[in-house]
């Protein structure tokens, strides 16, 4: 058995990720005063935690793509579910697994290389039946592609996507939640990173009453690097919960973790776990998570909370930070010092924070309309000198060491 085998099969034990399961009777109905369900508003999930039913058809996909991509329907006894190595480790994922209406495959050829994007778009109309899907990417050996799912309309949707990235492969998975304010989302992201491949997971979180998401990544084999990348806007009454785990499976792996939320309106509510596993045969890696917040009016709430776990000493380097603050005085007298009125000062400062993350989603086509999106964010709450923070706070933690041929279609 070969070292990355080994570290598959040899779960430790860690309070960072509890042990999977595919029978749902092995997940009790949480309670909320477990670890994992601890910030999340169970009443407000409409029993997705529990029982309810999963058999709603209310959410349609659509795609648009190169042909050389292949979209395909599933069958629930597939080998290409679970492909990722996805396992359950809660409840709500175990039920998706078992009662998805909708499963679906899109899968990029090996050594293909995709000149733009595929587009799978995902609408709701139903938020009384909750709707249960079940999708897999793949990225073949040596390709390169980037792969956008955006979320619209009204739903209850709980759902697994898994990504497998093969051997020199290099793909972009975008996830945009941009769903009217009654949609409710819990979703579960796994991803495998196969030997010298490199993933990039953008996640992208606006709309939607309750939106939890739970994105994973694990490597397997040497030399993979993953990019985590998540942008977040709460309004209120919203709930924007992401947790993350990147588990080194491999040695010579690299990951690098980047989140940044804004929040405003009384109740507004955003949670950023940060859990990353250092298993022992992990030698020689790379690993460092961020998470920065900026509170713009009072009555909201942002928790942060990183992990680091390391079985092995022989790293090249691990670390995390955390920071939650209000606007900073001093780059709103720098805007204004130079005529910039007030409000508009505000809202500089608050795209000013996103830009940088928002260049490095490095997806053309979506820079613009993210960019829009923060402004109609912004626009929901004036920003009066009267309702913002003006008056600098920071919570750190410790930082440690067109025109080709096209596919388009419903996805049934």
């Amino acid at each position: 058995m070969s070292a990355v085998a080994e570290a598959l099969e040899t779960r430790v034990d860690s309070h960072l990720h509890p042990e999977g399961s595919f029978d749902v009777d092995a997940h009790p109905v949480p309670t909320g005063r477990e670890e994992i369900w601890r910030f999340t508003p169970l009443k407000r999930l409409r029993g997705l935690h529990a029982d309810a039913a999963l058999d709603g058809s209310g959410v349609g996909a659509e795609y648009d793509a190169p042909e050389e991509v292949v979209f395909e329907s599933l069958a629930a006894d597939s080998p290409v579910l679970g492909s990722s190595g996805f396992v359950p480790t809660d409840r709500i994922a175990a039920r998706v697994w078992h009662e998805s209406a909708r499963r679906f495959a899109v899968t990029v050829p090996a050594d293909a290389e995709l000149d733009r994007p595929v587009f799978v778009t995902l609408t709701g109309t139903d938020v009384e039946h909750a709707t249960a899907i079940h999708a897999v990417i793949t990225a073949g050996a040596h390709s390169r592609a980037t792969v956008v799912l955006r979320f619209v309309g009204s739903a209850t949707l709980a759902d697994i996507v898994e990504i497998v990235v093969g051997d020199g492969a290099d793909l972009t998975v975008v996830s945009i939640d941009d769903w009217d304010d009654d949609a409710v989302h819990v979703g579960h992201r796994q991803a495998q990173v196969g030997r010298d491949a490199h993933f990039k997971h953008v996640d992208v979180s606006f709309g939607g009453s309750v939106v939890r998401h739970d994105s994973t990544a694990e490597y397997a084999g040497p030399g993979g690097d993953v990019e985590m990348l998540g942008l977040y806007f709460a309004d209120a009454g919203q709930h924007i919960e992401h947790r993350l785990f990147v588990d080194h499976t491999a040695p010579k792996t690299k990951s690098h973790v980047t989140y940044k939320g804004a929040l405003q309106g009384e109740g507004a509510h955003t949670v950023w776990i940060g859990n990353v596993l250092i298993r022992k045969v992990a030698e020689g890696i790379e690993t460092y998570e961020e998470n920065r917040n900026l509170v713009l009016t009072d009555g909201c709430q942002a928790d942060s909370v990183p992990n680091l776990e390391i079985e092995t000493g022989e790293i090249e380097g691990a670390g995390h930070a955390s920071a939650t603050g209000r606007f900073d005085d001093e780059q709103l007298f720098y805007l204004r010092s130079r005529g910039i009125a007030e409000d508009e000062a505000r809202r500089l400062v608050v795209h000013g924070f996103f830009n940088d993350l928002i260049r490095r989603i490095n997806v053309p086509e979506l820079e613009e309309q993210l960019a829009a999106t923060v402004e109609a964010e912004l626009a929901k709450n004036v920003l009066s000198p009267h309702d913002v923070l003006g008056s600098p706070r920071s919570a750190p933690s410790a930082d440690n060491a067109a025109g080709t041929p096209t596919s388009r279609g419903d996805v049934s």
